[in-house]
């Protein structure tokens, strides 16, 4: 492998500027580009029509590097992101995941931050900002030179089912960075205190994308109605003992389950269980642009959560998607919900599950009056009004300089809606 090609930027070749196109943002994020849209997927391809963003994909181990698969020269990822402003930087092999000694995986981290800095400057970025998605990451605050650090809390990292002190490492970013995007109601309570520049920005929906009328998918088209079904990620947090009672209970209804599946533990016997049954339906994980059709041609929607200590703290992403298709919901009663219990209905026993999707299957709950007053909801959360709210808060914090600047632009330009 030639490292100097490996090195070489193709200009050329990169997304055009956006808005404030000396503006430039990392996103340290935890997982590869592709896959399940997370809200931080969301959140930077839009903030991405403000100012210059670098997507930083992790590390690979060196292990996976040297021992499996092939070796890409790949840096720049422009095959798969067509979004302006938006890049997608995958670490060189030479600048692996490392632990161990100290000094090299703190140098490693620290080129790798150089380098997403460095095809900002080649974009005629001048002022950085640091966008941080994970506690683990409050090293890069010491070791890259920056104009703003921001810390955007979308999940509680204990993932823990009985509430945990605030991680003292957590704490201290909190603490460090210039502002901090909170995105549920309990972890505001629990952790918007400790920086004043906090700003509750809760998940939303890419609206048009859900209340479009899509045709319906085929692997959908044979499962008879009434269809109640759940599109997302397949992970503990699910009450899958609830969904085998209502699934043997009521036999006359179909229950179908769109996504892939996370991490299980102790429950992946209850969900081989529950596949067993002739009524539920895996359709197993389907590409972002997919998921409007499923959610579009179900019946009733769930939001069938275990309610403890880490759903306390969730924002459920699909429950703005659920309401900007029109369909009824029905869901577990834990905190980020209970607002909208004027909207979508909150069970806590099986009998009242039972007696809540009986009622949203019925004609009345389908009426055009009731779609419209779920998508009227769905339209305030659009996910380019919740970026807007998030530039409008970088530039506040950068200076007045780039305030004036934002406010200078069209509201229909920067709301999107």
């Amino acid at each position: 492998m030639n490292r100097n090609s490996e090195n070489k930027l193709d200009t050329k070749t990169l997304p055009s500027i956006p808005v404030f196109k000396d503006v430039g943002v990392i996103g340290i994020v935890p997982d590869k580009w592709g896959g399940p849209w997370q809200s931080r997927h969301h959140v930077l391809t839009r903030l991405a029509k403000y100012f210059n963003v670098v997507w930083i994909n992790p590390a690979r181990n060196w292990h996976e590097l040297w021992f499996h698969g092939s070796i890409s020269n790949q840096v720049l990822d422009r095959e798969s992101v067509s979004i302006p402003g938006f890049i997608v930087y995958t670490p060189q092999m030479w600048l692996p995941q490392l632990y161990r000694p100290h000094f090299l995986a703190r140098f490693t981290v620290q080129q790798r931050l150089s380098w997403a800095r460095h095809i900002l400057i080649t974009q005629g970025c001048r002022t950085i900002v640091l966008y941080l998605w994970r506690p683990e990451y409050r090293p890069a605050l010491k070791l890259l030179k920056h104009d703003l650090s921001c810390y955007h809390i979308d999940d509680e990292y204990s993932f823990s089912d009985s509430e945990q002190p605030i991680d003292q490492n957590e704490k201290e970013l909190i603490l460090l960075v210039n502002q901090v995007m909170i995105h549920s109601p309990a972890l505001l309570e629990k952790k918007g205190k400790l920086n004043p520049f906090t700003t509750f920005i809760p998940n939303g929906v890419d609206y048009n994308a859900f209340a479009t009328s899509v045709s319906e998918p085929m692997d959908l088209r044979a499962i008879p109605h009434p269809r109640i079904g759940y599109v997302g990620i397949i992970k503990k947090q699910l009450d899958l003992t609830l969904l085998i009672t209502l699934a043997q209970r009521h036999q006359e209804w179909s229950f179908v389950l769109v996504g892939p599946q996370g991490y299980l533990g102790e429950h992946a016997v209850l969900l081989q269980k529950l596949s067993h049954m002739p009524n539920v339906f895996f359709l197993g994980g389907k590409p972002v642009a997919m998921l409007p059709a499923y959610t579009q041609h179900l019946d009733v929607c769930m939001l069938c959560y275990e309610v403890n200590d880490y759903t306390k703290f969730i924002y459920p992403m699909k429950l703005h998607e659920y309401l900007a298709s029109g369909r009824p919901v029905v869901g577990a009663p834990i905190r980020s919900l209970q607002e909208f219990a004027h909207i979508i209905t909150l069970c806590e026993t099986p009998d009242d599950w039972s007696s809540a999707l009986a009622e949203a299957i019925a004609p009345m709950a389908q009426a055009s009056a009731q779609i419209e007053a779920r998508r009227q909801v769905a339209r305030q959360y659009d996910w380019d009004r919740l970026v807007w709210r998030i530039a409008y808060t970088l530039c506040s914090r950068l200076g007045s300089i780039y305030l004036e600047r934002f406010e200078q632009l069209p509201l229909t330009y920067v709301q999107g809606v």
